[in-house]
């Protein structure tokens, strides 16, 4: 897969992850399904994050990566 996403996305990715693992680690979000959906969200985030491309751009036709 070619990288769809710049640095500056992929900061943000991770830094949103590590608040919402936080929030839900710490209580702050209700357990049920909002902490479960918070929960998965985060690990989506990370996991494009250190791939540096996301499906959804992909298919909407995003790209943050400049290109070279």
């Amino acid at each position: 897969m070619t990288r769809n996403m710049g640095k500056t996305d992929r900061a943000l990715r991770v830094i949103v992850a590590v608040v919402l693992l936080v929030l839900a680690i710490a209580g702050i979000i209700p357990a049920g399904l909002l902490k479960i959906l918070a929960v998965i969200v985060a690990l989506v985030f990370i996991v494009t994050s250190l791939i540096g491309t996301c499906p959804l751009y992909t298919i909407v036709g995003i790209r943050t990566c400049p290109r070279s």
